[in-house]
């Protein structure tokens, strides 16, 4: 992986998955993301290596806690970010592209900003 928006791409990608069905390989996080299986076996294994995903003997992908955690903050931030800006007057899907951008470089004290915002409004 280049970065740690791909890190985090990656993370919330298997949260979201496995929210949809009981298993998730390799294969349908390819799929989701439009990737070939060669650069997400490469960031699948980066992701073992780093601590934040199990893998088992059929290949099943698993978060581990401290995975699950970092995975649920980011999708936490794409959730707020993305209702913060359709609430200023963005269509959903524009709102959603420029969410996953946002989240990964906002600073917590902003995002906070945010979140009490839109919790409150």
């Amino acid at each position: 992986m280049k970065t740690h928006e791909s890190e985090e791409m990656y993370l919330e990608t298997i949260l979201l998955l496995k929210e949809k069905s009981r298993s998730v390989h390799a294969i349908d996080i390819a799929s989701e993301l439009g990737y070939a299986k060669s650069s997400v076996s490469r960031a699948v294994g980066l992701l073992h290596k780093k601590g934040y995903i199990l893998i088992s003997e059929s290949d099943e992908i698993t978060l581990t806690p401290e995975g699950l955690a970092k995975a649920t903050d980011i999708y936490d931030r794409h959730r707020v970010i993305t209702e913060l800006l359709m609430r200023m007057g963005a269509e959903k899907p524009l709102a959603e592209d420029n969410a996953c951008r946002i989240e990964h470089v906002i600073s917590p004290e902003l995002f906070e900003i945010m979140k009490k915002f839109v919790k409150n409004s």
